[in-house]
């Protein structure tokens, strides 16, 4: 597991606004065990990694570093958004991502 693994957890569940104990309740363990993780004394299965990644909303890459600057996928709200995105009619994505983008390009053309 990444170094930052216990540092990107405790982001995570705390975004999520969940306790140690919460989480390691939906976990099925104790919040023992979490502050481990926390710490990085104690490395998760892959098993739990998937499982702690799908309570908190976020990716297994993240959680390892793999995303380093993807901060939206430890952002529940941006991750919902995007799933509900990738959810829709192939139409209706095609519009929300054809406003989407003009949306950011005016945003970044008044930010110059």
């Amino acid at each position: 597991m990444s170094l930052d693994f216990g540092n990107k957890l405790s982001e995570c569940r705390k975004a999520k606004g969940l306790s140690q104990k919460e989480l390691a309740k939906l976990l099925n363990t104790s919040h023992s065990v979490i502050g481990k993780y926390e710490r990085e004394e104690m490395t998760p299965s892959i098993e739990a990694a998937v499982k702690l990644a799908n309570l908190l909303d976020t990716t297994v890459g993240y959680l390892l570093g793999e995303n380093k600057d993807a901060n939206l996928f430890k952002d529940p709200a941006m991750l919902k958004r995007l799933q509900d995105i990738d959810n829709l009619s192939k139409d209706d994505k095609s519009g929300v991502l054809y406003s989407l983008d003009n949306l950011l390009k005016a945003a970044k053309f008044k930010s110059l």
